[in-house]
């Protein structure tokens, strides 16, 4: 069984470890934190060093996922992904088995896909995602890079989401909308409109 090292050792690492420990297809090196005296509990996997020493455990394992979360910017896990491509880690989609996702859809390297979320027929997923549990992405829906689609949110047909966007929990996307790059949407809400980048939308 491949290793894989997870960067990061808060509450996303935890739900990050679950969905790994479920797939069955990696074992877990160990967890790389900004303070290696990190004491949270992390499902008994060790903190294994900092961001300063990845490229020594690169030499012991070539696989990681970035398990920090992405609330608002998705600032700190694009430096870290970019950090990660220089020193020639793999990031391989990490997929629930609890998931469901067509064979017509696709999933970007580094993206995580969670608990119960279901990802329909022509679908795109773009790099260094988080598709958190319970949510529904539909038919031709394109999500770029960097996002963040949070628990329970429906993206409807035709949608298409811009890079380092964040879609709030529970909020739902109407089909045929865009919205662009950097944009946070908040919790519950409905959205019928177009949004043009770098927008924050809330109730």
């Amino acid at each position: 069984m491949d290793k894989i090292l997870l960067i990061g050792a808060g509450g996303h690492a935890r739900s990050c470890i679950d969905v790994i420990e479920l797939q069955n297809k990696y074992k877990i090196l160990g967890l790389v934190d900004k303070d290696k005296n990190n004491s949270d509990e992390n499902s008994s996997y060790s903190i294994v060093g900092t961001d300063m020493d990845l490229k020594i455990l690169r030499e012991e394992c070539d696989k990681a996922l970035i398990a920090i979360g992405q609330i608002k910017s998705p600032i700190n896990r694009i430096k870290l992904y970019e950090k990660l491509k220089k020193l020639n880690f793999y990031l391989p989609p990490i997929v629930s088995p609890k998931a469901y996702i067509s064979k017509r859809a696709e999933v970007g390297e580094g993206t995580i896909v969670m608990h119960g979320s279901v990802i329909n027929a022509n679908a795109k997923v773009g790099k260094n995602c988080i598709v958190n549990n319970k949510t529904l992405i539909e038919h031709d829906v394109n999500v770029g890079d960097n996002c963040h689609i949070a628990t329970g949110a429906i993206i409807n047909g035709n949608v298409s989401i811009g890079s380092g966007t964040f879609i709030g929990s529970g909020s739902v996307i109407i089909q045929d909308i865009s919205i662009g790059n950097n944009c946070v949407v908040g919790s519950g809400l409905i959205v019928k409109n177009n949004i043009l980048s770098n927008q924050l939308v809330k109730k």
